[in-house]
């Protein structure tokens, strides 16, 4: 455990990480693309820090005005099917996209008289979850509690991730709970509607000042956590609590709300279709793209590649413009053309530069 990692309340989180604060490990967002689609791995380097401006910063203080309550009637619906399938859960969100929705999930069970550990540990695509991590959560709580949570499904390249690197552990259910499930990858989900989560617009100062995780040889040895960076001197900008804070609030407006959906909620069909990765395989092809991990679907995935990679197009489905301003101004700043893609199954798809063209 790294111990004052963070800006989060120690109590909401239990970070699982190695602190990295001091070692040097942003590229350049042109160079740390280049070295990716050459086969570097991206859990090897971070990104640099975006640093929003004033009008940027507004526009996410607005979406979470006018999103908090549809956000809180989703931390109380995800939390209403993992309670019925587990009454005493142990939170495991993946650092660090999952984190903050663990930590409003926690809050959730406590207005129901709940009281949930939970941990952040580290997984990355092709490398798998953090086993000394998971190791310490397994040493203290039986398997059966654990539930892994993030923040959102895209096409379900980390619900792939997570179940192949979990399989030979007996007890373990692999199943994400998260917020919103546009790629039909899990039956855990407050919703499958494809709208923001404001914690996407921005990177560590909405996650508890916390980076990306970062997992290299020369870093992180035998028996130790997968790493991470503290960005402390980013304090005077940090809205994690800010986030955090509004969410809940909205809670004690939507409690019986949850209460009258969550029959419907629990019996509705909520089968795990996969129909992102079909929708990503088909928008792969047809822009000429042979790499699926070239195309991030979804309003957070979108925004993740306009924050800290080399986008290329973003395709935007005509009906839900109004609700994407900050992918909009975010794509104006970098110069990225938006196409207006009519049959989009998602509100907004995001496609990255292949490298040479």
């Amino acid at each position: 455990m790294t111990a004052g990692f963070g800006s989060y309340a120690p109590e909401e989180v239990t970070w699982l990480l190695t602190d990295l604060s001091d070692v040097a490990l942003e590229l350049p967002t042109e160079n740390r693309e280049e070295l990716i689609q050459g086969g570097r791995h991206y859990f090897e380097m971070l990104p640099v820090e975006y640093q929003p401006d004033a009008a940027y910063t507004a526009l996410f203080h607005q979406a979470l005005a006018e999103s908090a309550d549809r956000l809180a009637l989703a931390v109380g619906l995800v939390c209403g099917l993992v309670l019925d399938r587990q009454p005493a859960p142990v939170l495991v969100s993946l650092a660090r996209a999952g984190t903050p929705i663990g930590i409003l999930m926690r809050r959730w069970f406590a207005t129901q008289g709940v009281d949930v550990p939970h941990y952040a540990v580290s997984i990355v695509r092709g490398a798998g979850i953090d086993e000394v991590a998971l190791a310490h959560v397994l040493a203290r709580h039986d398997a059966t509690q654990v539930r892994f949570v993030d923040g959102w499904t895209g096409k379900g390249a980390i619900a792939r991730e997570l179940t192949a690197a979990v399989a030979g552990y007996a007890g373990l259910d692999s199943e994400l709970a998260v917020l919103a499930d546009p790629g039909h990858c899990t039956t855990l989900f407050g919703t499958r509607e494809d709208f923001l989560i404001p914690s996407a617009c921005l990177n560590s100062t909405v996650s508890g000042l916390v980076s990306r995780t970062v997992l290299r040889a020369d870093l992180i040895g035998p028996g130790m956590f997968h790493g991470a960076k503290y960005y402390a001197e980013l304090a005077d900008q940090d809205v994690s609590a800010v986030f955090l804070d509004a969410v809940s609030d909205a809670f004690p407006r939507v409690a019986a709300r949850v209460a009258a959906l969550l029959p419907e909620h629990l019996a509705g069909d909520r089968t795990a279709s996969w129909s992102g990765w079909e929708a990503i395989t088909s928008i792969a092809a047809e822009h000429g793209i042979d790499n699926l991990n070239l195309v991030k679907p979804g309003v957070g995935e979108t925004t993740r590649v306009l924050l800290r990679r080399v986008p290329w197009r973003v395709l935007v489905h005509p009906e839900r413009e109004a609700d994407l301003q900050h992918v909009l101004v975010l794509a104006q700043a970098r110069g990225v053309p938006v196409v207006v893609t009519p049959d989009l199954p998602y509100s907004c798809v995001g496609l990255i530069k292949p490298v040479g063209r």
